[in-house]
């Protein structure tokens, strides 16, 4: 049998945080379902470029978020790792229609529900995992 891939492998007491926070993304893509940024909330995009949580917040207000599912946005290849005792980092594939993408999310666990402290998506031109780039 196969080891499970550090990719993907989720210890087994974490699966009912990763089912909840599987729940929550693509971040930002479900209309009617604000989530909650913390305050020192930022991201990178998959353009490499930084948004704040005001940039963010402004886009968002002024270009609602579309249905990911709508949109035929499918994810894949979940996991989630502890990063201290309420904090998490929820790793995940994307596949828009036009790019494929490894997301990144760290959320954390408060009284008043889950936050997102950060998020980066970066674009893969290929599926393939430990291959080394051809040299040129």
């Amino acid at each position: 049998m196969l080891a499970p891939s550090a990719f993907t492998h989720t210890s087994p007491e974490l699966l009912p945080i990763l089912q909840d926070l599987r729940s929550r993304e693509p971040i930002f893509h479900r209309p009617g379902e604000p989530t909650t940024m913390a305050p020192t909330y930022w991201e990178v995009g998959a353009s490499g470029r930084r948004y704040s949580r005001q940039f963010i917040l402004k886009h968002l207000a002024a270009s609602p978020p579309l249905d990911a599912l709508q949109a035929g946005w499918k994810t894949s290849d979940h996991a989630v790792v502890r990063l201290s005792a309420d904090t998490f980092l929820f790793t995940y594939t994307l596949q828009q229609p036009q790019r494929l993408t490894r997301r990144a999310t760290i959320w954390q666990q408060t009284p008043s529900g889950w936050q997102v402290l950060f998020h980066q998506g970066t674009i893969v031109t290929t599926d393939q995992d430990d291959v080394a780039p051809r040299q040129s």
